[in-house]
């Protein structure tokens, strides 16, 4: 009976460090606001719309211990419509159930080799240095443009192959995504990001092929200070084709106040041609109800350049009607709930 008792104690203690050396963990989010949003001649619409804080999304992500500082993860994140219940999007070319990311990793001293869909290094500079985090009615991404070369790389990539280092502050993250002949989607790039106390600096640089000549090409640099009493936020950021281009300005600061966090941006395009030409000026405030619940309001203007029959159609967010002129105003408020898990 002894010797049984013993076996069964030895046989518990490594299954607990089996386990113990692997985990898997759902996790998500879910943000839901009333939205209203004025075109101009084109109208208002009212919606219930999601992601005015954080973007929704429902995530499996799992890791190994191998042994000798070496681990194997794989990371599963699909966005979701959570207003109608529905799939959150493509990949850029199908609907996909895991849009926002779908990587495998081996990770060890040498850093991190990453393969599969995930955001673009040129996009992620710019979402850290954003107060609003590239969502709602006041995201820096409102007004960004493409160009016209059909770049499918501003915020994520398919099939990349990618290579992270992260050392002392330093992080340095280096992507190439082969495009498999598909038009707009084979992207080179990198980004270099260092963060010591209170202050943090990235610089970020890419272009992506678009299956004709010139490249579609994309430059940022940003970074932050923490002052104790409020973050300061600034960024450069500069998007060519062949000889379009657009030139973007952002200062921003997020001020805490107890559990609240007031925030406010300002932000200026400069194009070649006034079809994109832009400034936005946002006003935010979140408020922390707990560690995983919060409520938040925004709102946000955003005036286009140009004329009605040549200037920019850009809009605080994809919910409102779309424009029938340009050179128009837009402005979005919301009120809105997060929950994470």
């Amino acid at each position: 009976m002894k010797k049984s008792l013993l076996a069964l104690a030895a046989l518990t203690a490594f299954v607990g460090a089996a386990s113990a050396q692997s985990s898997v963990t759902l996790f998500g989010i879910v943000d839901l606001g009333l939205r209203n949003q004025d075109n101009g001649s084109a109208g208002s619409r009212k919606t219930l719309s999601q992601d005015g804080y954080n973007s929704s999304r429902l995530g499996v992500r799992g890791i190994e211990d191998m042994g000798g500082g070496l681990k194997a993860s794989f990371h599963l994140e699909g966005g979701i419509s959570a207003d109608t219940g529905g799939q959150g999007g493509s990949n850029g070319t199908v609907t996909a159930n895991w849009n926002r990311r779908s990587t495998v990793s081996l990770m060890g001293g040498f850093g991190e080799i990453r393969l599969g869909r995930d955001y673009t290094p040129t996009f992620w500079n710019n979402t850290a240095y954003d107060v609003f985090g590239t969502n709602g009615v006041g995201s820096y991404t409102n007004h960004w443009s493409a160009l016209g070369s059909g770049a499918v790389t501003q915020v994520r990539a398919n099939n990349t192959v990618a290579y992270h280092l992260n050392a002392g502050g330093l992080w340095v993250w280096l992507t190439v995504a082969p495009g498999e002949n598909l038009p707009g989607q084979k992207y080179t790039g990198g980004r270099v990001n260092y963060a010591a106390g209170p202050f943090a600096v990235g610089i970020s640089a890419g272009k992506t092929d678009t299956g004709a000549t010139p490249d579609f090409k994309e430059f940022n640099v940003g970074g932050s200070f923490n002052a104790g009493f409020a973050t300061f936020y600034a960024q450069y950021g500069k998007n060519d084709f062949g000889s379009a281009s657009q030139k973007r300005f952002y200062a921003a600061v997020g001020i805490p106040v107890g559990a609240a966090t007031l925030k406010a941006s300002y932000a200026k395009e400069d194009g070649s041609s006034d079809v994109w030409d832009a400034t936005q000026f946002a006003l935010g405030v979140v408020y922390d109800l707990s560690k995983r619940t919060a409520v938040y309001a925004n709102y946000a203007r955003l005036d286009n350049g140009g004329s009605a029959a040549t200037g920019a159609k850009f809009t605080t967010s994809g919910s409102g009607p779309a424009f029938t002129k340009g050179g128009e105003n837009s402005t979005g408020y919301e009120f809105g709930l997060r929950h994470s898990f």
